[in-house]
């Protein structure tokens, strides 16, 4: 049983809907869909102007029809972003979420929102990655943690049992350093908000490899300040195009060119308008796109319509990245996760001339079939695998062995269930995949085993002499103890 606004004793695996619900299109369904991938966990975004489009006047459709489909056993986590037409400094129903106009009016939104949830809500966050300003918050960093103090008050009030969450740390604060702005903007949180929340959200995407040192400095943050809590992985996906260095500088051109006249706000209105308009974003994409088979083949793999054999191969960095950042996050004592994203925001077509579309259009969990959310992409089928094995999971601990420095070894402690081990080879994530596998032996008392990587595939393995032998790759592979003639 939870106790407290939050519960560290057990792991849950979740995943996030996307930037918003019921904002673009009817509400609909995905809590069952993401309970049939083994989440235990599901996030999603509610804005201000969807609860309260007016002063005083409370629509509660889009929160019902969250809340209509939760069975109890999975936790939510509810990113409430202040964007209204009405109430925030920057009018707008969908981005930046900026400063409300009257504290008192943003307070009583939270109580109402926290409370017509009655306590089925586990986690209420204020914002998204306020430190990229402009596009996710329109404010200072004393003006966040001015807004952070009064959500804070007012979800305790409703729901003393729920935690509030810091708004995401994101790839902008690990990337630039402790000189950088975000850091620095980051740091004003941490050291003026600290009694305005329960846990530290860290994003992790780019190299699975950085997520140790992005926990651990989030950590730091807080400890410098004289005081720790629990940091949770608000998203985590991958392979994204920013962190490959060798396209930096066509990313860096196209940002350039697609940005020189962006909106100040991007409202549900505006954002459809310009979407039938000669944007200077879809001239940048368009030219991109003209010019596709010369780019970089890893560039091109983010791209729509690329060669059948770039999109396999980026499917399957994809679901390596997945198992490989939850272990690392995991083994680091991070006990809640959450991945970007489960599926795109509304059924039909996406517009593949945005540059969201080509940072995160191919990261979905799921896809549409028709107006069904019932299409699993490859990282659905890992995540489903990846839930299964750790289903039950206590601790996981990483086991450094020292004439290996490129092995990854995760010992998996699940409850009632055999001892779980995690391997994989260090390897360029485009590239690796390519080379052969080296054999790795393990000890092992068990009298036989059984393995199973995370693209589905069956390595062989031999037990003999209290030794484990097998393949390891730049793919995780699963391998649990198993009694001959009884199947796993």
């Amino acid at each position: 049983m939870t106790t407290g606004p939050f519960d560290p004793s057990g792991i849950r695996l979740g995943v996030v809907r996307g930037i918003s619900y019921g904002l673009f299109g009817k509400p609909d369904e995905f809590a069952p869909q993401a309970r049939a991938l083994g989440a235990t966990l599901v996030r999603a975004y509610v804005y201000w102007g969807q609860v309260e489009p007016s002063p005083g006047d409370y629509v509660w459709d889009t929160v019902d029809a969250l809340l209509d489909q939760l069975d109890g056993d999975e936790e939510v986590w509810i990113t409430l972003c202040s964007s209204s037409p009405w109430a925030t400094r920057e009018p707008t129903d969908f981005l930046p979420p900026s400063p409300a106009l009257d504290l008192g009016a943003y307070g009583r939104f939270v109580r109402e929102v926290v409370g017509h949830c009655a306590g089925r809500v586990r986690y209420w966050q204020c914002d998204n990655e306020p430190s990229n300003t402009g596009l996710l918050w329109a404010g200072t960093a004393g003006e966040y943690v001015t807004q952070l103090r009064v959500m804070y008050a007012a979800v305790k009030e409703a729901d003393p049992a729920a935690a509030v969450v810091l708004g995401g740390c994101g790839y902008d604060v690990f990337s630039e350093g402790d000189d950088g702005e975000p850091r620095r903007f980051f740091d004003h949180l941490v050291s003026e908000g600290r009694d305005a929340f329960d846990l530290f959200d860290v994003h992790l995407y780019g190299d699975p490899a950085t997520a140790p040192a992005c926990i651990d400095t989030a950590r730091r943050m807080m400890r410098a300040h004289g005081y720790a809590k629990p940091v949770v992985v608000g998203e985590y996906a991958g392979p994204v195009p920013f962190d490959i260095p060798e396209v930096e500088a066509v990313m860096r051109q196209v940002f350039t060119e697609a940005f020189t006249e962006a909106p100040a706000t991007q409202s549900t209105a505006e954002l459809t308008a310009r979407a039938s308009q000669d944007t200077p974003e879809k001239r940048a994409m368009t030219a991109l796109y003209g010019r596709m088979p010369q780019l970089p083949r890893k560039l091109q793999m983010f791209m729509a319509g690329c060669p059948d054999e770039l999109e396999a191969r980026r499917h399957r960095i994809n679901c390596r990245r997945l198992v490989m950042c939850n272990l690392l996050a995991l083994a680091a004592g991070v006990r809640r996760t959450a991945y970007w994203n489960l599926a795109h925001e509304v059924p039909g077509p996406v517009d593949h001339l945005q540059m969201m579309h080509l940072m995160f259009g191919k990261l979905p969990l799921m896809d549409y079939r028709g107006t069904a959310l019932d299409a699993r992409n490859p990282a659905g089928d890992t995540f489903a695998l990846m839930a299964g094995q750790l289903a039950g999971v206590r601790n996981v601990t990483r086991v450094e062995v020292a004439d290996r420095p490129a092995l990854y070894a995760f010992e998996v402690d699940r409850a009632g269930r055999e001892p779980l081990l995690v391997l994989w080879d260090d390897r360029d994530m485009f590239d690796g995949e390519d080379d052969p596998p080296v054999t790795v032996s393990w000890p092992w008392s068990a009298p036989a085993a059984t393995a199973v990587d995370a693209l589905g595939g069956t390595p062989a393995v031999e037990v003999g002499g209290g030794m484990l032998r097998l393949p390891v790759s730049v793919t995780p592979v699963f391998v649990t103890a198993a009694t001959p003639g009884r199947p796993f």
